[in-house]
């Protein structure tokens, strides 16, 4: 299929044709990947000097599309040298620690995206807590963290300073190896920008090879990932930023707020662009997304420009009772979906936890345990039940490490430590993988119940069992809990997701769940800005909503459903409310 002739905007047409360092704040659905194409079409037409256009972002979705869109219109050839189209980390990776290394190491660096999930005990039947629990720089345990693990740093001092000297041991052993976890990264990054001859060799090749750096999800950053873009700029490189500041919801991985307003401010005022016209959502949901937005934030609402423009589907509210998600929210979700002719599978419920999107549709939620036989049992089924493909991969990597787990192979390392040291490629283990994962799907002829399976999944696991001791009915246990997750049973074509998992998508429908634990504190901060603990908690909901192109479902605890619905009014936008019973 064509694609339509792009008509841009008078605000897009300043955006594509703007040569100097910009900071371009953008709402949802402004047409971001189409400008950033037309971008590369205008400085290619016009750039004579070789230098190249490297254009960065937060999530491999984000760049696989744009890639797509660049490809296919012959701007960018495979491979793209001198330009670069990659993910934030991946940039710094190839230029910043892959080139030059880790100071006083003299090993190659190799990253480990699961560092952080290494377990410390420091000694043996000590309660597990991850590498996460400890600051990176200091090594000393971050209490929080370490709370939520279930250990009270506070009393227990001594213990404490054991596990903080096995972190730290840790850390050595690994950054002796050469293996770096993403915290590492931008630690390492900070060390050689700081070492003033060796950053102005690297500002004066990077400044050779590009003529602009364009960073777009910029609202992604963590306050070292500013420190980056701004010594970029200080390079003399044009550097754009394109971000909505209201879209930061990784504060729990050192994500900013204020930072990005901080930034904005840095650039001069001819520098400060705009991009408000919404080409995604129809009139009441752009007035509905405006009331997620911090006080003051809330007015004026964005301007619906895209095919949704004259389409007039209210806002539909949901009141649930009691304290629990019920299936009501999906069954009645799923209605409205059909009475608009939408697919259902092209809906997604959606909340901030994976449980509460989980409960809307009736499917059994991933439970947070290290029980191997529930790993296992939530490997298979999520496999099986999968419709994205990234669900499907990490079932398949869960799995794998199970099989490594039974042979004793991976010791001490994580899983992805074990598979960079042994340099396995997914054509090594997949296909023994997908095997598993076909033999161990559920059987209702020879299931009859969750013991049923287990007895038929330790008959298929025992061949990877190593010499490590133990019998396979010793590392597959039975769990109480084990039933509950084979035989979930979840409403045909709806999907379960997260906010975090939708952030850049778009969907005709949405039904965002709101939990009874903090919808009364979020509405309390859209109303009267307090509690600021709930800023957050806010925005993932602006996120939420802002993924919607025609129907917008939101479901509410019924003690907190009118004050929604009437916050939500005072924007214009049309809402229609259900009681569910």
């Amino acid at each position: 299929m064509s694609r339509k002739p792009f008509k841009a905007t008078e605000e897009q047409k300043n955006v594509i044709a703007h040569s100097s360092c910009a900071f371009i704040s953008a709402c949802p659905g402004a047409g971001k990947t189409q400008v950033l194409v037309e971008r590369a079409r205008y400085e290619l037409k016009e750039m004579s000097t070789g230098k190249g256009l490297a254009f960065l972002s937060f999530t491999n979705a984000a760049i696989f599309e744009l890639k797509s869109r660049l490809q296919s219109e012959a701007l960018l050839l495979n491979p793209a040298f001198p330009h670069y189209v990659g993910t934030f980390d991946s940039f710094i990776w190839q230029f910043f620690i892959a080139s030059l290394g880790i100071p006083g190491q003299m090993k190659a660096p190799r990253l480990i995206p699961d560092m952080d999930d290494r377990v410390i005990v420091p000694y043996d039947k000590a309660q597990q807590l991850t590498l996460s629990c400890f600051d990176r720089v200091t090594g000393k345990m971050i209490p929080e963290k370490a709370k939520l693990a279930g250990f009270d740093a506070a009393s227990k001092p001594a213990l404490t300073s054991k596990y903080e000297a096995s972190a730290r041991q840790c850390r050595e052993r690994f950054l002796a190896r050469g293996e770096v976890g993403f915290s590492d990264v931008r630690a390492i990054v900070k060390d050689h920008l700081t070492n003033l001859p060796l950053s102005a060799k690297l500002s004066a090749a990077l400044a050779a090879r590009f003529r602009e750096i364009v960073v777009d999800e910029a609202q992604d950053c963590s306050p070292a990932d500013i420190e980056i873009i701004n010594w970029l700029r200080a390079a003399g490189i044009v550097t754009k930023i394109i971000c909505d500041p209201h879209q930061s919801i990784y504060e729990f991985r050192g994500g900013v707020t204020d930072q990005l307003f901080e930034l904005r401010n840095s650039f001069h005022q001819s520098q400060r662009l705009e991009m408000k016209g919404n080409f995604r959502s129809n009139p009441n949901v752009c007035k509905a997304i405006a009331a997620f937005r911090a006080p003051g934030e809330q007015d004026p609402t964005d301007e619906p420009v895209g095919p949704a423009a004259n389409d007039m589907t209210p806002i539909q509210v949901l009141h649930y009772s009691g304290n629990s998600i019920p299936i009501s929210i999906g069954q009645t979700f799923k209605r409205l979906v059909q009475d608009n002719n939408l697919s259902p599978t092209d809906c997604p419920v959606i909340s901030s936890t994976k449980d509460a999107a989980c409960k809307a549709i009736g499917q059994a939620v991933a439970a947070t345990t290290q029980d191997r036989t529930l790993r296992l049992a939530l490997a298979v089924t999520s496999f099986h039940a999968g419709l994205e493909v990234n669900v499907r991969k990490q079932a398949m990597e869960s799995l794998h490490g199970i099989v490594l787990e039974l042979g004793g192979k991976m010791k001490e390392k994580t899983y992805h430590q074990y598979i960079v040291a042994e340099n396995l490629k997914p054509e090594d283990w997949r296909p023994t993988v997908l095997d598993l994962l076909q033999k161990l799907a559920l059987d209702p002829a020879r299931d009859a119940d969750a013991d049923a399976w287990l007895a038929r999944a330790r008959v298929d696991m025992a061949p990877y069992l190593g010499d490590s001791g133990g019998s396979i009915a010793q590392k597959l246990r039975k769990h109480q809990s084990l039933g509950e997750i084979l035989t979930c049973n979840p409403m045909p074509s709806l999907r379960a997701r997260t906010i975090h998992s939708v952030k850049g998508l778009e969907f005709p429908g949405v039904c965002v769940v709101l939990s009874t634990t903090t919808c009364k504190d979020i509405i309390d901060y859209l109303t009267i800005g307090k509690p600021a603990k709930s800023a957050e908690g806010a925005r993932k909901l602006y996120v939420a909503v802002s993924r919607a192109e025609r129907l917008l479902v939101i479901a509410a605890p019924k003690s907190q459903g009118s004050r929604l619905v009437a916050h939500i009014k005072k924007t214009g936008a049309e809402v229609t409310e259900i009681i569910l019973t």
